[in-house]
């Protein structure tokens, strides 16, 4: 009870904080997604699949879903279970709090042999559930890589006494059971370790300390909750609700931000999915331990963790709670205080005009200004397909804003969008074209042009493909295409440049694509790697490439393929070369 009233009171407590902590729209979007019977019916949903069921841990490893869900599904029905049994055999000891979790030691102690052998059969079916799945926890311990996981989280003491406190849990339970299911009811499990106990231990007076070694490590589990990991048990069934209403990281530290951080289960998948894992120095730079140094205040890990991240997003992708560790570090590197504060407001676009009116506007960006050969292939693919355009940036331009948002410079990426904006409704055009992804999120999810269709050359090619636009010649060569880490994972774009590679060649698959796909290591999110310790990440994205035994690597980023070419042995091109090459 003592646990129980101090983690409940602390829930309260946490709760109220988190939601005075939102910005009053916030708050007041939270609270009517509450009373939505839409919106309702998915928080039920998602907290039974996602707290209970772990169907995303399920899909990505059916070992590791069994485990976690056995142990919280499997409670969840102990519980249950446990308040029908006191409904219907002792329903005036029902508003007792704690009679339904010592159900069995009361009943022995002041009732007579209790019938039910449906419900008896049904808490032993459950508890063997989660015994099972603290087991196997146990075993993951000692060989994780049955599970597919290289690597876990390194616990700290309190996370130590919360896992053994909880492992300790359900064996005293079934060991206490054991002695009372004689008088008090049990089935399969229970009466079986029953007969055992009996035969030594006859006297029932033997039962009291293992109900109070249960009642024990209960009470210390409850206890040291709010500061382990397992925290995130009760957290999550607020993220869900929040994250449902549409609720987005405003600050850093506060609010929908506080209620991610927390929610972390530790589970240490993000160890193996970052880029930066490929190297022993960087394990602890990963999103596990930054959600830790934030629950610590630790300013200065904080801020090495999220100026080091290349923000690929692979964390958040894989993540089976969905805590966004990319942008968990963009909000907090907008905390940090620079000695340069540029300021764009003055930018003039009269300059940078253009007139597209009935055509194509082509915004290259900067990264294929720094590449030519993708902006020229674009082009004369273009051209070849009889497409009328512009090129928006042929004589400069002003940078899209996505480097300034990647490094919490909110304001100047700002000042940026609105005279791209102007550029854009400006010049009459409603197509804008983009070959880089980096440009194409921003323009995607941070401008407003009403009216302008969006695309991304690899859609584009693919559209001007499937209307017959485009004729492409065939080789046998083998194409395997990279996913761009903000087209594929970032824009959901996966299936478009597959189609029109398919149609150049035999097209094969790295061992991580799509949504897992790995970082070159090239990107513009970190702001202090240096290019040494970039290069084992890229050589990894590579190996990881090349297992079909490709002729060429194909990906959509100019900085990818940048990238790539520094340490290829095979050739590496946009998707842009490579159509514009086949194009008959």
């Amino acid at each position: 009870m003592i646990g129980m009233i101090f983690i409940l009171s602390y829930c309260l407590i946490g709760l109220v904080r988190i939601i005075l902590q939102l910005p009053k729209e916030d708050r007041k979007r939270f609270f009517m997604s509450l009373v939505n019977p839409k919106t309702m019916a998915k928080n039920i949903r998602d907290i039974f699949c996602d707290c209970l069921f772990h169907v995303k841990l399920w899909k990505r490893n059916k070992l590791l879903g069994y485990m976690h869900s056995s142990i919280a599904f499997g409670w969840f029905m102990l519980i249950v279970i446990g308040h029908i049994e006191v409904l219907l055999y002792t329903p005036h000891r029902a508003k007792l709090f704690y009679f339904p979790i010592f159900f069995r030691y009361f009943v022995a102690e002041t009732e007579s042999t209790m019938r039910g052998a449906f419900f008896f059969f049904l808490m032993d079916f459950f508890l063997l559930m989660v015994l099972s799945g603290i087991f196997l926890a146990m075993f993951k311990r000692l060989q994780s890589r049955l599970f597919g996981m290289r690597r876990t989280t390194n616990p700290s003491f309190l996370d130590l006494v919360g896992l053994y406190s909880l492992w300790a849990i359900f064996p005293l339970r079934l060991l206490a059971e054991g002695f009372t299911a004689d008088i008090s009811g049990g089935s399969f499990l229970t009466k079986s370790l029953n007969y055992v106990l009996n035969s030594f231990l006859s006297d029932h007076t033997n039962m009291l300390p293992a109900w109070w070694a249960y009642s024990c490590a209960l009470g210390v589990f409850f206890i040291v909750l709010p500061f382990t990991r397992y925290m995130h048990i009760p957290t999550e069934i607020l993220l869900i609700p929040l994250r449902n209403a549409g609720i987005k990281i405003r600050n850093a530290r506060k609010g929908f931000a506080k209620a991610e951080v927390y929610s972390c289960p530790s589970c240490g998948l993000c160890i193996d999915a970052c880029p930066m894992g490929v190297m022993k120095t960087h394990i602890k730079d990963t999103t596990v331990y930054l959600n830790r140094q934030i629950r610590r205040n630790n300013e200065r890990r904080i801020e090495e963790i999220s100026d080091k991240c290349l923000l690929c997003g692979k964390c958040s992708a894989i993540c089976p709670v969905g805590v966004e560790g990319d942008k968990l570090r963009i909000a907090q590197r907008s905390l940090r205080k620079y000695s340069v504060n540029p300021d764009y407001a003055d930018i003039s676009s009269d300059a940078l005009s253009v007139h597209a009116e009935g055509k194509v506007l082509y915004y290259a960006g900067c990264m294929t200004a720094l590449t030519p050969v993708i902006r020229k292939s674009m082009e004369s693919i273009l051209k070849k397909a009889g497409i009328a355009y512009e090129l928006m940036d042929r004589d400069g331009g002003i940078c899209c804003g996505r480097p300034m948002m990647m490094a919490g410079r909110f304001d100047q990426a700002r000042e940026m969008i609105e005279r791209n904006t102007r550029i854009i409704k400006d010049s009459g055009a409603t197509t804008l074209l983009l070959t880089c992804p980096i440009c194409y999120r921003i323009f995607k999810e941070k401008y407003h042009l009403d009216g302008i269709e969006i695309i991304h050359h690899t859609e584009y090619i693919d559209r001007l493909v499937r209307s017959g636009s485009l004729k492409i010649s065939r080789d046998d060569r083998k194409y395997v295409y990279h996913d761009p880490c903000e087209l594929g994972r970032g824009c959901g774009i996966y299936e478009q440049p597959r189609e029109v590679l398919s149609c150049a060649g035999e097209l094969v698959e790295a061992a991580k694509n799509r949504k897992e796909s790995i970082c070159c290591g090239g990107s513009l999110g970190s702001l202090t790697l240096g290019f040494d310790k970039r290069k084992a990440m890229t050589e990894n994205a590579l190996a990881n490439l090349t297992v079909a035994a490709p002729d060429v690597i194909v990906t959509a980023c100019p900085l990818c393929r940048s990238t790539f070419n520094r340490y290829a042995d095979l050739p590496v091109e946009d998707i842009a070369e490579t159509i514009d090459k086949k194009c008959v």
